[in-house]
């Protein structure tokens, strides 16, 4: 496996995904906590008016429903373009 040439197709469209999955899973979370909690989503952690708590649940939800987002869009993706590429290969 190590001679494998990587598939740049592939890191394309990986690195595509992985770009509008952030902004997606950003404007998605984003719009739950002002759903949630009333307020806007902290934009500086350091100012006195963000407690303490609130910018720690707002780094929790954060940093996981973005990873959670990344790998389902990822896994998916992948599982699909595999797929495809199955298609395309000609069977000998």
């Amino acid at each position: 496996m190590a001679d494998e040439k990587p598939d740049i197709a592939w890191r394309v469209v990986g690195g595509l995904l992985g770009l509008v999955t952030a902004w997606g899973a950003k404007k998605i979370l984003g719009y739950v906590w002002v759903k949630t909690t009333g307020k806007e989503p902290p934009v500086d952690s350091e100012s006195d008016e963000v407690s303490m708590a609130e910018a720690i649940g707002y780094a929790v939800v954060m940093g996981v429903g973005m990873s959670v987002a990344q790998i389902v869009v990822n896994k998916t993706a992948k599982k699909r373009y595999t797929a495809w590429k199955a298609l395309k290969t000609p069977k000998p």
